[in-house]
């Protein structure tokens, strides 16, 4: 297999905003005000949110989250408002504007890759659009997101767990099995219950009480 270098995951992020890109064409007025998986954002939030985040540059993003006290919450929602466009229209035009974008706040590409896989899907499933990320970049994602908590708190929901994908070589962890699509553990362990409950395993009890505490100690 072709070794993850930087080009390879910037190659793979360019490609997973354009597949994200075209799904989003198609929307309708009333699908862009949709909500998503993501807590409290409509599509089109998470479009802002992505494009802030194809656009925010470290030292960007060291002022905007000194000037939030360290919330990143707040740094999100105040990134997200300035690229969140009069319209659907503008906003997906600045979303567009930055497929190519490889400016990032760190070197973690395996995460930056993880927020268009995981946000795409928090679009793409309650819209019932069936387009899938590529499966290489998501068994990248899987692999980042066992190995350590950044974006979101990966690593800590699956501690004590055996992570098994069915559909990739993917396998991470020690404890009570957990057992479903790699997209779907990716999903899971980065907070969404929806694909948790797809999930099966002795472990998966343990996996739901990990991101449902997580998410009511955010609230």
């Amino acid at each position: 297999m072709e070794p993850w270098t930087p080009g390879r995951y910037w190659e793979a992020i360019r490609d997973e905003r354009a597949r994200l890109v075209a799904d989003l064409e198609a929307l309708t007025p009333d699908q862009w005000a949709a909500p998503t998986l993501c807590t409290r954002w409509t599509v089109e939030d998470v479009v802002a949110h992505l494009t802030a985040g194809a656009s925010v540059g470290r030292w960007a993003w060291l002022r905007s989250i000194i000037a939030a006290r360290f919330d990143a919450a707040v740094h999100n929602e105040r990134r997200l408002a300035e690229h969140r466009g009069p319209t659907p229209a503008d906003t997906l035009a600045g979303f567009r504007a930055v497929v190519t974008s490889r400016v990032a706040a760190t070197g973690d590409l395996w995460a930056w890759l993880g927020e268009v896989v995981v946000h795409a899907t928090d679009i793409r499933e309650p819209l019932g659009i069936t387009t899938a990320p590529d499966a290489d970049a998501v068994l990248a994602v899987a692999e980042g997101f066992a190995r350590k908590d950044f974006t979101v708190n990966s690593r800590t929901a699956s501690k004590g767990l055996r992570l098994v994908a069915t559909d990739s070589p993917f396998r991470s962890g020690d404890g009570a099995v957990v057992e479903g699509t790699t997209l779907d553990l990716v999903l899971a362990i980065a907070g969404r219950t929806t694909a948790a409950e797809r999930l099966v395993g002795d472990g998966v009890p343990r996996l739901v009480t990990a991101i449902t505490g997580a998410r009511a100690a955010r609230t």
